[in-house]
């Protein structure tokens, strides 16, 4: 079941924005007069079309992309019979220069606009909740990786490159993690001690699948107790604070998880505090270490509210912000700093970012995300891509010759090779690392 909820949230993701980027693409060919003979979403074959004017609509059984065929456009359906002979008035190729460089930015424009809009909706309506990084106070517990790092379990983290910082998730922050020099300044026994962040660390955290390095320390209660579990059967109530297990104390969460443990499958005594008063339970651990119950970190988050005209500019910085994340990502590999297999992902890495379940919150902050992703790709001067288009038709600006159809028709073919190249890669390399 959740591999299928995976994949239809990342089918409906990618219907929403290849949808919006073609039609960003057909309207402004419309605008300027242009023949718009097809509008596709997803590849042939075909599973149902209808015909409106002069243009087909169609939805493809390939749910990886779409297309927009322009009349008289050299575009990926390769379909140049038409360019033999003398342009329409109605065709891509009729018109100047800067009309078919609107029609070819179309669909980036309005992949950008998208992210901005989910952006600062999400913004508006939910504002900003974050950790103060005061709330930090009883300091982070380091993962491997973050042991590897320099992480002592205890440390207080208190600058962030020199700066002190509010909010404790900039210490994830990828300006941070891509940044050249960049470092930590954490507290130590009531010293202060620096950590580098090394420059191969996007490339540790794919191979750990997780982004978050250390964690904050935390006290806990208890949230809500699942029943038939075994601390329902104990006893156990939403409210109770566990003082100790099996005679070692557990003030913290990771202290809990880590007492439990050391007791799986066995059943052993359980102190917890009651409305102030203390009680003891017998619980049964089973052998994963867990007893069945959510814990409520006692720590107090912090929400940001946003106007709307405070929410778009927010909205905005965080939408181009993943734009500025991917150049230097991009940089990274091209520097050699991080692996390119272990950065990239095709449809089934992109499905398990969406996860199992469906949470409305978390599904628009991807498709915002991809939005943006998508905006940046198809910007990239590779034909095949608008930014291919985007390269040759300034290029035609500027020196006001045209590039002929046939240099045209082999750069497309060269792009196509390119694409399918990539794309093929990605694939791969999601099902290579399925299996590692």
């Amino acid at each position: 079941m959740e591999a299928l909820i995976m994949a239809g949230q990342l089918i409906l993701g990618l219907t929403i924005l290849v949808g919006v980027h073609e039609l960003g693409h057909m309207l402004t060919a419309k605008w300027f007069g242009m023949r718009v003979e097809k509008f596709a979403i997803g590849f042939p074959p075909k599973v149902v079309s209808k015909q409106f004017g002069e243009t087909e609509y169609m939805i493809g059984a390939i749910p990886l992309g779409g297309f927009v065929k322009i009349s008289g456009m050299v575009d990926e359906s390769l379909d140049t019979e038409a360019l033999s002979k003398e342009p329409e008035p109605y065709e891509f190729r009729a018109k100047p220069a800067w009309q078919r460089l609107i029609v070819m930015m179309g669909g980036i424009i309005v992949n950008v606009l998208t992210g901005i809009l989910i952006f600062t909706i999400i913004t508006y309506n939910y504002g900003e909740s974050y950790l103060p990084a005061s709330e930090a106070r009883y300091g982070v517990l380091p993962n491997d990786l973050g042991k590897q790092m320099g992480f002592q379990a205890g440390d207080r983290i208190v600058k962030i490159n020199g700066q002190d910082f509010k909010n404790f998730d900039d210490v994830y922050d990828q300006d941070v993690l891509l940044s050249r020099g960049g470092y930590y300044t954490v507290e130590r026994n009531g010293q202060l001690v620096d950590i580098k962040v090394p420059v191969d660390l996007m490339d540790h955290m794919a191979d750990k699948g997780d982004a978050r390095f250390v964690e904050t320390i935390f006290p806990f209660e208890v949230g809500q107790v699942v029943a038939q579990e075994n601390a329902a059967k104990a006893g156990l109530q939403p409210g109770d604070k566990f003082v100790s297990v099996n005679g070692q104390p557990t003030p913290y969460f990771h202290t809990f998880q880590e007492a439990l443990k050391a007791n799986a499958g066995k059943q052993v005594p359980m102190v917890v505090e009651r409305k102030g008063q203390p009680e003891t339970l017998n619980v049964q651990v089973d052998q994963d270490g867990k007893i069945g119950f959510a814990p409520v970190p006692l720590l107090k988050f912090a929400t940001k509210e946003y106007s709307l005209l405070e929410a778009v500019p927010a909205g905005t910085a965080q939408a181009f912000g993943i734009v500025t994340a991917n150049i230097k990502g991009f940089g990274k590999i091209f520097r050699g700093e991080v692996s390119a297999s272990k950065s990239l992902s095709g449809p089934i890495g992109i499905a398990k970012v969406f996860g199992g379940q469906f949470q409305w919150l978390k599904f628009w902050s991807i498709v915002g995300m991809l939005s943006m992703v998508l905006a940046f790709m198809n910007f990239l001067p590779i034909p095949a891509l608008d930014g291919g288009h985007v390269m040759f038709l300034t290029y035609e600006i500027v020196s006001g010759r045209k590039p002929s159809d046939k240099f045209l028709e082999n750069a497309q073919k060269v792009g196509m090779v390119l694409l399918l190249g990539l794309m093929a890669f990605a694939i791969f390399n999601d099902v290579f690392k399925m299996f590692m």
